[in-house]
């Protein structure tokens, strides 16, 4: 009989012999990890790469005001217009493929499928052109523009997706009270179910958004002027792509972590929302005016 602190644990407890193993493997990838590390550092070492001058250039205002801002500026530019319209997007094509009426449904499904199926570089440079051919964007915007139509277009039809699928999973009994309420199925999608799947699927969403940020550094390929891009070129002018590339990985780091810690405290007041009472009148049923439901 195994002792009752035993009895949740799902697998057999290591022996002596397995437990000096596991320690004996723990200290051979230690020192593995160890002598590559080492490895790495040497030969970066023996070619001037972690000299004191390669990061010299960083401690200049110059550096930054000419190529590490005007990145930093263009890639937040891009991801904030990207988000905020693919978000909109995706929750316009979600809620069309939950929807009752059947063309919509099927319109939405296409859009859906098409834009998840096209590679974002196509999207931006068919953009790119388009844009410069009928002058709609002055020259100066174009490259930011195509930036944004292609992470709009790939990544709302991905968050459309997510909002099907947390739609998808929520219990039904949860779409039969709103019928029983008599709300319609738009005011029960906006007043119940929606909220519900959104705070459900927030860790997926954020996770898209990131991609989202990330994305913009395929921009450079329509010349647009973000982070990556303006990396290289400092690596390029100055002999440091590794400082370079390194302090552009922190930049965008901290960029990610930034919208992270933003989307917890997002997830936090919509769950203290969803355990606070609502308003009757937010819930009146169709065609009962006057009527309240508690």
């Amino acid at each position: 009989m195994r002792p009752a602190a035993q009895a949740t644990v799902i697998f057999d407890a290591p022996g002596p012999r397995a437990r000096a193993r596991h320690h004996a493997l723990s200290a051979v990838t230690v020192l593995a990890a160890g002598a590559l590390g080492w490895l790495v550092y040497s030969r970066l070492s023996a070619k001037g790469q972690l000299a004191a001058e390669k990061w010299e250039p960083f401690l200049t205002a110059d550096l930054w005001r000419t190529y590490v801002l005007p990145g930093v500026a263009g890639t937040l530019t891009a991801a904030a217009w990207s988000i905020g319209l693919a978000l909109i997007l995706g929750v316009g094509l979600g809620v069309g493929r939950l929807s009752p009426i059947r063309p919509v449904r099927w319109s939405c499904a296409v859009i859906v499928e098409v834009f998840r199926a096209i590679p974002v570089l196509i999207m931006m440079i068919f953009a790119y052109f388009l844009y410069g051919l009928l002058s709609v964007f002055p020259p100066q915007q174009i490259a930011l523009a195509g930036v944004v139509t292609g992470l709009t277009l790939y990544n709302g039809a991905v968050i459309a997706e997510i909002i099907r699928a947390g739609v998808r999973s929520l219990p039904a009994g949860q779409s039969e009270a709103a019928a029983a309420l008599g709300l319609t199925w738009g005011r029960s999608m906006r007043l119940i179910l929606l909220p519900q799947a959104v705070t459900a699927m927030l860790p997926v969403l954020v996770s898209q958004l990131v991609v989202v940020l990330k994305d913009t550094a395929i921009g450079y390929q329509i010349t647009f002027v973000e982070m990556v891009r303006q990396g290289t070129v400092v690596g390029s002018q100055y002999s440091n792509y590794l400082p370079a590339l390194l302090v552009i990985a922190a930049l965008m780091i901290t960029g990610n972590l930034a919208l992270s810690a933003a989307a917890v405290g997002l997830e936090r007041r919509l769950r203290r929302a969803r355990h606070s009472p609502l308003d009757a009148a937010t819930i009146e049923p169709e065609g009962a005016p006057g009527a309240r439901v508690v």
